[in-house]
């Protein structure tokens, strides 16, 4: 394992006390060969007092977590490693947080790996001999994809069949029956759980998938399999919920969203995004088709007897379920703004014919989905048209590509319009504010949007042929 050079001073320190050992998520990485950017490490055979005094002269240490056998370190370049000493953990009360902590540096390397939740996070580095140490045989379920949990103790803390549901999204992992047993049988746990934990997991699937095997379908697949599907009715409706095999040969809706968010996982330019912009783009597309269960029904179309499932008006019929499921998980007050307008449109660019929209339609589209953006919602439209395998329709992504383009050209594939005519323009025609400001500007605004016109010259001219003429003066 390639480690940070900041790093060497501080194993060397901890070297001189006990027995260091880098733990969890970087050796997990590292072995599925993901560079490590996290580095936590976990020290035997010393005392917490022997940790702080030989880490102090390297950084500022924070001693918060003493109860529980933990020192932050955080060096004089800003970098931070937790640090800790083995502990046992022993179930107290309900929920997450219902567990009593006592650092223990005497365990053996197999009992303080047990404490840990799937087998793959429960692999130690030994920076000193340079070897694994693998009481657990995680090494070995990451090689099968396999997610499985440790112990029995798995069942003590229901934010576990969270866990499965991110990190097998994250690294394409099929859920072990025996552990899927377990999830199953903690479902009615899930009330326990604090709601901020629950998004912490949900943002972790949304955003953090954007690696070499990332697959959100992988952390959905979880969910249905254990059981815990139920507790997100918005998506438990998407299973079984059907749809016209010609144009979604692939399966039901469920099953077609899983595809969809694997095709977004997929997109480079998604994979580039920050991760506030991959988490709420993932959750648009998550989102997309929930209304579909609610409108869902048979009927002929174009004169033909046959029956075909369709599904008018599920984009707006979406809008309110997907702001009560990102309500459900905890998600920030901000999100529902930004993911619900892509929801109710991800179908307008089958609204233009073939010839695609226009500048006025595209206009109005860019002020109805604010503060998203017609780029955000042509990667929504991507990855719906893409999670129809073996479906490809080259037809509908020239249409996507063409909406985004004209969007460029009229400066508004990443921003909405904004108003050009503002009230110093009607106080410069001699119009005092007054209650009248608001639908004038409000009527040029909507003028703006039709074309009426362009800029500054060209609104000062429709201004002119439009505002009302001052009262005369008094005799």
């Amino acid at each position: 394992m390639h480690l940070p050079a900041e790093l060497l001073p501080v194993l060397a320190a901890l070297q001189s006390v006990g027995r260091p050992r880098l733990v969890g998520g970087c050796v997990r990485d590292w072995l599925l060969g993901i560079a490590p950017t996290d580095f936590d490490l976990e020290v035997a055979s010393a005392s917490f007092d022997s940790l702080h005094r030989v880490l102090a002269p390297l950084g500022a240490t924070d001693v918060v977590g003493r109860s529980f056998g933990v020192i932050k370190l955080r060096l004089r370049s800003g970098t931070e490693y937790d640090i800790s000493l083995p502990r046992r953990e022993s179930k107290t009360g309900a929920g997450h947080r219902g567990f009593a902590v006592a650092p223990d540096p005497t365990l053996s390397e197999a009992e303080a790996a047990a404490r840990r939740d799937f087998t793959l996070n429960a692999i130690a580095w030994d920076p000193a001999a340079r070897h694994l140490i693998d009481p657990h045989g995680g090494e070995a379920d990451l090689r099968a994809r396999r997610l499985r949990h440790v112990g029995p103790a798995f069942v003590e803390d229901p934010l576990r069949v969270l866990r499965a549901m991110q990190l097998a999204a994250r690294f394409d992992l099929t859920l072990d029956p025996a552990t899927a047993d377990l999830c199953r049988s903690i479902a009615p746990t899930f009330a326990e759980l604090p709601v901020e934990r629950i998004w912490h997991e949900w943002a972790k699937w949304a955003e953090k998938s954007a690696t070499p095997r990332g697959r959100p379908s992988a952390g959905l697949r979880v969910l249905a399999a254990t059981g815990w599907l139920a507790h997100f009715p918005e998506l438990a409706a998407l299973d079984g919920c059907p749809q016209d095999p010609e144009w979604h040969p692939e399966g039901d809706v469920f099953t077609h969203t899983g595809h969809c968010c694997d095709a977004l996982a997929r997109d480079p330019e998604w994979i580039n995004s920050d991760p506030r912009r991959r988490r709420l783009l993932m959750f648009a597309v998550l989102l997309h088709d929930v209304g579909k269960p609610a409108v869902t029904r048979q009927e002929t179309k174009a004169g033909s007897p046959a029956l075909r499932w369709v599904s008018p008006g599920h984009e707006p019929a979406g809008v309110a379920l997907s702001e009560a499921f990102l309500r459900s998980i905890g998600a920030p007050h901000d999100h529902a703004p930004a993911i619900t307008p892509l929801v109710a449109n991800h179908m307008v660019h089958h609204h233009g014919g073939p010839d695609g929209l226009g500048p006025n339609a595209i206009r109005r589209l860019a002020r109805r989905l604010a503060p998203a953006t017609i780029d955000e919602l042509a990667l929504v439209m991507r990855a719906d048209s893409e999670g129809r395998p073996p479906l490809h329709s080259p037809e509908t992504l020239a249409l996507i590509d063409r909406l985004r383009a004209r969007a460029t050209e009229l400066a508004l594939g990443d921003a909405a319009p904004r108003a050009i005519l503002q009230g110093r323009h009607l106080i410069a025609t001699g119009l005092a504010p007054g209650p009248d400001f608001k639908a004038l500007l409000a009527a040029a605004f909507e003028a703006q949007l039709d074309g009426a016109f362009v800029d500054e010259a060209t609104a000062l001219i429709w201004l002119s042929k439009n505002v009302p003429p001052p009262p005369p003066l008094p005799a």
